[in-house]
């Protein structure tokens, strides 16, 4: 074992190879755990090694982006568009799924890649193939917004509850006291542990369940022939 890794850290450096291995790391221990000099002590490398694959650390992370970007399926051809764009969105958001720390990076480059452009792309000509106007779907990108990477910004921060159950208690009443309604619907449903959305609920469910009603609304618009005019 401790032969095939030595091998594998003696294989010459490539650009892609350093990515993928940016890539592992976060995986491994988060975006905070990857570093010039993290990545290059994995590799067996020096950190100018590095260097002549990627700029800096910038560069590094949006190849970074452009790995996981790769991992969305591309299109079947051949279908309606609705059906194609969901599971388009929802290869983006098993990607996603894979690399947890992925969307706090997407989110903070200011500039996207071709690569990234190419995925707005081709996700923007899927909408345009199936006879929407360059009017409405400039409306529905806005309207689809980060779950064309295959997540969500969530309206409720989720602070994990106290262990005491005493202390749970305690809160929740205070907090049904003072927010009713917020209370009110974060019981309304049944909920697991480890979700992102707030109190355990279903993220996968919730993902798709917004997915769907904003898919059928562009249909619905896209069958009356609605654009930006038709408000006044």
């Amino acid at each position: 074992m401790a032969q095939q890794v030595d091998g594998a850290r003696r294989a010459p450096l490539n650009r892609d190879r350093v990515l993928r291995a940016a890539v592992a790391l976060a995986d491994d221990g988060g975006i905070d755990a990857v570093s010039m000099r993290s990545l290059a002590q994995e590799l067996g490398v020096v950190p100018m090694a590095l260097y002549k694959h990627v700029a800096n650390k910038d560069e590094l992370l949006d190849g970074m982006v452009d790995v996981i970007v790769g991992e969305i399926e591309p299109p079947v051809g051949g279908g309606d568009w609705k059906t194609a764009i969901r599971e388009r969105v929802l290869s983006a958001r098993r990607a996603l799924l894979r690399h947890p720390w992925a969307s706090r990076v997407i989110e903070s480059r200011p500039h996207p890649t071709p690569v990234v452009l190419d995925h707005l792309n081709s996700v923007i000509g899927m909408f345009r193939a199936g006879g929407f106007s360059a009017d409405l779907t400039h409306h529905v990108m806005h309207a689809l917004g980060s779950r064309i990477w295959g997540f969500t910004q969530e309206v409720f921060p989720a602070a994990p509850p106290p262990p005491d159950p005493e202390l749970q208690a305690a809160m929740m009443r205070e907090m049904a006291a003072r927010y009713p309604y917020i209370i009110e619907i974060a019981t309304a449903a049944a909920h697991e542990s480890g979700s992102v959305v707030g109190g355990g609920c279903d993220d996968q469910f919730e993902f798709e369940f917004a997915l769907d009603l904003l898919l059928d609304g562009f249909e619905r618009l896209h069958r009356q022939g609605w654009t930006s005019r038709s408000r006044a």
